[in-house]
């Protein structure tokens, strides 16, 4: 991606200085079962943080150990991460502009190992997530190697894939369908749950699309392969690839985020065509998704 001369957003806390923290309440067995679920499922936390801490788990964060130096590579992601944050809020503005609506940006906390959130505990066994109760993205910049060194999905445009899906939260959210879809789980059995999960995921895809689109009409920034690593991201973190990976075989009904194929084309979608009306994940049969 092309993002000299760029700006970085007044969004960001970075707390990546502080020293690490544990949690009480969540002994690390459990930790690295949350890490498991979330972080090879894509790295959205909402359904798990809500279910945690409304059962007590996640809870009283700690401060322990010494101050994290940050290495001068960790620097210059956070500065990367810092003008993907704020390349979605010029996209977004724009876009809610044409609605007729206000954009109320994000905030982007940073840190290292481990902090709170207004959902509770946020580790970096757990990836990134988007925390409704506080509208805040949550991020441990290693998540980037890992998704690089673990999953064979590097590259610029793939890391500022992982910040947008967490942004396209923050607009679902301002639109009501986070809600409104959270309401319908609670009413809902596991499988229909879970289906609700994936159409929200794959929403979040096609808005990261969407920035995409519009960013490059903006500011010329995607280069030639870039969609292609962020397409390879979304086919990497698949339910269906997670899980043969980690088990031998997959459970359809337990998906939560979308098949490869399926996180691809919404991707895609949004990239290539650029069209907000296109984004229906909640109308389609879900077999047709």
């Amino acid at each position: 991606m092309k993002l000299e001369g760029r700006r970085t957003s007044d969004n960001v806390d970075d707390r990546r200085r502080s020293g690490g923290k544990t949690t009480a309440g969540l002994g690390i067995g459990g930790l690295i079962i949350v890490g498991i679920i979330t972080w090879l499922s894509g790295g959205n936390l909402m359904d798990v943080v809500s279910s945690l801490l409304g059962s007590g788990q996640l809870s009283n964060l700690t401060q322990t150990g010494a101050a994290h130096v940050p290495s001068a590579k960790e620097d210059a992601m956070a500065t990367f991460s810092s003008q993907i944050l704020a390349a979605t809020e010029d996209v977004w503005t724009k876009e809610f502009a044409k609605m007729g609506r206000n954009y109320v940006p994000p905030k982007m906390v940073l840190y290292n190992s481990s902090t709170h959130s207004g959902c509770g505990g946020a580790s970096s066994q757990t990836g990134p997530f988007y925390c409704p109760a506080d509208q805040t993205v949550y991020l441990d910049i290693s998540f980037f190697d890992q998704l690089k060194d673990q999953l064979g999905a590097g590259g610029d445009f793939a890391y500022a894939y992982v910040i947008a899906h967490e942004v396209g939260h923050h607009v679902q959210y301002l639109l009501g369908t986070l809600d409104k879809i959270h309401q319908m789980q609670s009413k809902a059995n596991k499988k229909v749950s879970n289906q609700l999960s994936v159409r929200l995921e794959l929403q979040a895809d096609f808005y990261a699309g969407i920035w995409a689109y519009y960013d490059n009409k903006m500011f010329n920034s995607l280069e030639p392969g870039d969609i292609e690593k962020g397409l390879n991201a979304a086919s990497a973190i698949g339910d269906d690839r997670l899980q043969m990976q980690s088990q031998g075989y997959t459970v359809p009904d337990a998906f939560n985020h979308g098949t490869s194929a399926q996180r691809v084309r919404w991707l895609k979608k949004g990239a290539i065509g650029g069209q907000m009306a296109d984004g229906d994940t909640f109308s389609p049969d879900y077999s047709a998704l």
